[in-house]
């Protein structure tokens, strides 16, 4: 698939590259603090190394205009689709390696279905922050792609979100078709049949290819 950069316009509707963060001490405790398997996908909400740092309060007073966030973290090794997800509230992504982000608009899922057609792939160099809108259906990051090859290097991106995102999932009476979609706290997920979120319960409503970049064309 044709892999986009998020400095161009077709990004524009999915979120925005945000300026004058100085990111270089956060990331250099990532790398230095975080593993990165090369056999999968690990995800922690929010870890207190990161959160202490001086720009973990910009976020929280800048980016997110004083509500509070949490700072935490996706490493591994993917290059699949699997799932979309999305939030109420902006995420950001800030990656320590060059990664490729598959996005796809809220508007497009109809009735908890959406097929991944949908889904629009684009560039991430390291050391960009991304703030990726509450609108913009996503998931892992994916191995950076160079030319025709996916990079075996795998990734480490900081994942900021509002506190408490991604947390147990709360007890609740269905009383709207969103609801059974609901997966974690402040977090709802369509995920493909192929993929493991399904087997393990998760709502399969991603239609047509699971997305894999090491097989895209």
């Amino acid at each position: 698939m044709k892999i986009k950069s998020v400095f161009g316009s077709s990004f524009v509707r999915y979120g925005k590259v945000l300026k004058g963060y100085d990111v270089k001490e956060l990331l250099e405790k990532l790398n230095s603090s975080t593993e990165k398997p090369l056999d999968k996908v690990i995800y922690e909400p929010g870890d207190s190394g990161l959160e202490a740092l001086a720009v973990a309060k910009q976020f929280s007073v800048n980016a997110y205009g004083g509500m509070p966030v949490q700072v935490g973290y996706c490493n591994g090794f993917n290059t699949k689709l699997n799932c979309l997800e999305w939030h109420r509230g902006s995420e950001l992504n800030i990656p320590a390696d060059d990664i490729v982000l598959l996005l796809a608009p809220l508007q497009k899922v109809k009735n908890g279905r959406i097929s991944s057609k949908d889904v629009e792939a684009f560039y991430v160099p390291a050391g960009t922050v991304v703030q990726i809108y509450e609108t913009s259906l996503h998931y892992a990051p994916c191995n950076a792609v160079k030319g025709k090859e996916v990079s075996k290097d795998g990734f480490r991106v900081i994942v900021v979100l509002p506190k408490g995102t991604n947390l147990a999932k709360p007890e609740l009476k269905e009383i709207d078709a969103e609801d059974k979609l609901l997966w974690a706290a402040n977090k709802w997920l369509i995920a493909h049949p192929s993929a493991s979120e399904a087997k393990a319960g998760a709502y399969a409503g991603v239609s047509g290819v699971n997305i894999d970049l090491a097989k895209s064309k």
